[in-house]
């Protein structure tokens, strides 16, 4: 009897090693599979006292009304974020002005129908598809993520965003690619379904900034963080207050311990002082040498 339940122990123990052994090796492949470098640059949102720059707010906006927003929809955006404070800050009457421009299904009206009608600054961001399967069947199949939250469920944030748009290269020899699929270093797989968004010249900004590759790939990246976390700057901002008073408090904390434990350490030393009083009246007493009593 004891001999089996030692057997099935020793099988037990043996499936469950098998187990972390397969799930460590999977872990392993998958954290290798992303362990490319992204490419790095000085976000201005980055950091404790990050904030967004206006201008590549605003010239990102244009960036992905003009290039992303035919296929990639940024569901969680509300036109009214455009002109609040933290986001591109674009004035009221442009903010309207730019929700305006766009078609709204509405309803249903007094005879029970849907009808559309010029976008408000309280709807939502206009999707380009109607639902998941008809965005899959306009994309050979893929369908292109929504954007809203793009940076925060990326490892690696910004700069996967920005490495992703400008990793795109030439297959190396050898590399087979099915028809549609395109080489990025940058993607997972080095596979993917999305032709090259971003080119040199693909816009053009109204308040002269250079249109690289480079610049517009950063301004649109900068559009997508902001879309993912809006209240950024809010959140640094009261994260510095609660810091510094945090600090205040632990001051205060600190200087009435001192003064609380003063008491205690007084007293105790006015007790020693009577010991000591008491142990050399007795020593004196008995006529021996204070040093050598016990």
């Amino acid at each position: 009897m004891k001999e089996k339940m030692l057997q099935h122990l020793n099988n037990l123990f043996s499936k469950v090693f098998l187990i972390i052994f397969i799930i460590g090796n999977s872990n392993l492949a998958h954290s290798e599979e992303r362990n490319t470098e992204f490419l790095k640059n000085n976000w201005s949102f980055d950091g404790v006292f990050g904030t967004f720059d206006r201008a590549s707010l605003q010239r990102g906006y244009q960036v992905y009304q003009e290039v992303c927003a035919g296929c990639h929809s940024v569901q969680h955006l509300s036109y009214r974020n455009l002109s609040e404070k933290g986001g591109p800050e674009f004035l009221p009457e442009e903010a309207k002005a730019i929700a305006a421009q766009f078609e709204v299904i509405d309803g249903p009206n007094e005879d029970g129908e849907m009808f559309t009608r010029p976008g408000r600054l309280s709807d939502k961001f206009v999707m380009p598809f109607p639902n998941v399967k008809a965005a899959a069947a306009a994309n050979g199949g893929a369908y292109p993520p929504d954007m809203s939250v793009l940076a925060k469920a990326r490892k690696g944030g910004a700069d996967y965003i920005y490495s992703l748009l400008m990793g795109y290269e030439e297959a190396p020899a050898g590399y087979e690619l099915d028809d549609g699929v395109y080489y990025n270093k940058y993607m997972p797989g080095n596979k993917i379904k999305m032709a090259e968004p971003i080119s040199d010249g693909i816009v053009e900004y109204s308040d002269g900034t250079e249109t690289t590759k480079a610049q517009i790939s950063r301004d649109v990246t900068t559009f997508l963080v902001w879309a993912g976390d809006p209240h950024l700057e809010a959140r640094h901002k009261m994260g510095f207050k609660v810091f510094f008073y945090l600090i205040i408090l632990l001051t205060l904390v600190y200087f009435s311990k001192q003064k609380v434990w003063s008491r205690f350490g007084s007293k105790r030393e006015e007790e020693e002082e009577a010991f000591d009083k008491a142990e050399k009246a007795v020593t004196k007493y008995e006529g021996e040498d204070p040093k050598t009593f016990k």
